[in-house]
């Protein structure tokens, strides 16, 4: 059976002026003039044009510049990469194209020729508006280039994203309430706020251990998702996604393409791609299947991928994944599910949707945890 076709496009750029202490993520800290970098984005290059040989460009609706940091590589190598896409797929107005940037290597010329080449939302990695928390986050940037990076940002692009963080050691309430409140302040019209994890094998995770720095607290992040949540909700924004706020009109497509279960390809250094049809689902990163699910697990990850989602599930989707992951059950295990989370406080029914509570948001592994044991 045939595969549908891929509808978001991830290119990866693992490289950073330096690495976070919190970072697990498939990045270095490589000097910007390195050949490393030149043959990386040639060999990215050939990929995207290999794809759209293959056919697998020609749906595609999203397309979103990660890493690391792209806006590190500098912009001729930008140019090459965003040149080779426009010639290989319609990179239209409607084509939402997204590229991360960092506040130390995005500048007012770059601005301009992202704009010029396709770019269209900018998702910057503040994290904070404190010198000091940027200072034990070891970011590269200080909450001055942060300002300066949001401005520089808006003189093209209406579709800002600014990225914040929870949970830091050392960061106060107030002190990431006034981040919130300036990410508004400076006109962002999204705002992604993350809590702080702390991954295996990290300089974080190992001052953890040696008793150099206080685990995060639990009870701190969710007061700060909470507050968060009042500030953006109070300026004009709605909560689109357990992490995300936007003002009406900006919510991220490409990352909702994930959320509702949109097959997307992923091109450049541990890049996931997921594929799919009816039958099965197949995430595979750097060649190896990393995911096989067939169409009960599917019907239960969709679940569990749409309750990260405001809007939830509607009772039709859920009659659906019960039909599959139940087949002739008289009694339903999906329905069930959802019974119990609801006692618990976790999910409400309304308007014929199944959303998550306030309670839900917070207990997310709960909740996702059980929707995915329907289909184990």
């Amino acid at each position: 059976m045939a595969y549908d076709p891929y509808k978001a496009l991830y290119l990866h750029i693992p490289f950073c002026v330096r690495r976070c202490g919190y970072c697990d993520f498939a990045t270095s800290a490589v000097e910007r003039d390195s050949p490393i970098i030149d043959e990386y984005v040639e060999s990215l290059v050939m990929d995207i044009r290999r794809a759209s040989r293959e056919g697998k460009l020609g749906a595609i609706e999203t397309v979103y510049l990660g890493g690391g940091t792209p806006s590190y590589i500098g912009m001729r190598r930008l140019s090459m990469l965003l040149y080779a896409l426009s010639m290989s797929m319609h990179l239209e107005p409607e084509i939402e194209c997204t590229m991360e940037a960092n506040p130390e290597s995005l500048t007012a010329p770059m601005v301009r020729d992202i704009w010029a080449l396709g770019v269209n939302r900018l998702s910057i990695g503040v994290q904070s508006f404190d010198d000091e928390v940027l200072r034990i986050l070891g970011r590269a940037h200080d909450a001055e280039a942060a300002r300066a990076a949001v401005r520089a940002a808006q003189e093209r692009f209406e579709n800002v994203s600014v990225d914040l963080m929870c949970g830091i050691p050392g960061q106060s309430a107030e002190s990431f309430a006034e981040s919130v409140r300036e990410a508004v302040a400076l006109g962002a019209n999204h705002v992604s706020v993350y809590p702080l994890t702390i991954e295996p094998h990290t300089p974080f995770d190992r001052a953890i251990m040696r008793g150099e720095m206080d685990e995060p607290d639990e009870d701190v992040e969710a007061a700060a998702m909470e507050e968060a949540r009042l500030i953006l909700e109070d300026a004009g924004f709605h909560r689109y996604e357990v992490a995300s706020y936007a003002r009406p009109g900006f919510e991220s497509r490409h990352n909702t393409a994930y959320w509702t279960g949109k097959p997307y390809l992923g091109l450049g250094r541990s890049a996931v791609t997921m594929t799919q049809n009816a039958e099965r689902r197949m995430r595979v990163q750097d060649g190896q299947v990393v995911d096989d699910l067939d169409a009960r697990q599917m019907a239960a990850e969709d679940l569990m991928l749409g309750m990260r989602m405001a809007r939830g599930v509607s009772d039709e989707q859920v009659a659906r994944a019960a039909a599959i992951i139940d087949g002739d059950a008289a009694s339903s295990s999906v329905l069930a599910a959802f019974d119990e989370l609801s006692d618990l406080g976790l999910v409400e029914h309304a308007d014929g949707r199944w959303r998550s509570t306030d309670a839900g948001w917070l207990c997310g592994n709960e909740l996702y945890g059980r929707l995915l044991d329907l289909a184990p």
